[in-house]
């Protein structure tokens, strides 16, 4: 018996529906991919970065990894925002939190994770540079709902200070970059409106989070 039959079950229903919808959809999506947007999200199994958008298979290009960090080290990452910037051309990029995020939480705790905590010092950077504000706040869900929403901020400053991104404004490209936050209890995006278009822009996002 093959191992995870109800995977491949649920693939093949899957696959028929499609195709009942749209008999043309997989010949089409087999061609070369043009999606708009670049998603950089957590890998929570919780947040499915398609349905959210409601945007199908080929239209959303996406890299997720625990608290959706986006750190120059990381060739992961730098790889994906390359090929999605200078091949796919994409014209949005949004980096993506979402409240309750287990890692976010994890970072504030001064608990020995292990090997995840290498990853998690970037985001105990963030709560050190905000510790004053973070301190003031009673509940801890509270504290950690506005860690994701300062690490996203700090995540999209990172973004647009990659040279990646920077040679693409210098050329003329049109590149937005956005820090939204996903809530889980309720299915809605927030806004952090901290949208940069240009390197003009960049600045605004210090005074944002020294603010």
């Amino acid at each position: 018996m093959k191992l995870l039959k109800e995977l491949f079950d649920n693939n093949r229903r899957w696959s028929e529906q499609i195709t009942e919808q749209d008999p043309e959809f997989f010949s089409t999506l087999s061609g070369q991919q043009e999606p708009e947007y670049l998603w950089i999200g957590c890998s929570d199994s919780r947040v499915p970065a398609n349905d959210i958008v409601g945007l199908m298979p080929g239209e959303l290009f996406v890299h997720r990894n625990v608290a959706n960090v986006v750190v120059h080290s990381d060739m992961n990452c730098m790889s994906v925002l390359q090929f999605a910037v200078e091949v796919l051309k994409v014209k949005h990029v949004m980096v993506t939190g979402h409240y309750g995020c287990g890692g976010v939480r994890a970072a504030l705790r001064q608990t020995d994770f292990g090997l995840i905590d290498h990853w998690l010092r970037h985001i105990k950077d963030v709560a050190c540079e905000h510790h004053h504000e973070l301190d003031a706040i009673e509940e801890e869900s509270d504290r950690v709902d506005r860690l994701c929403e300062l690490n996203v901020i700090a995540q999209v400053r990172n973004v647009c200070h990659t040279t990646i991104v920077q040679k693409a404004w210098a050329r003329g490209q049109s590149l937005a970059v956005h820090g939204w936050v996903y809530g889980l209890n309720n299915g809605h995006l927030n806004d952090l409106g901290v949208t940069v278009s240009g390197a003009e822009e960049r600045d605004k996002l210090y005074h944002m989070l020294s603010a």
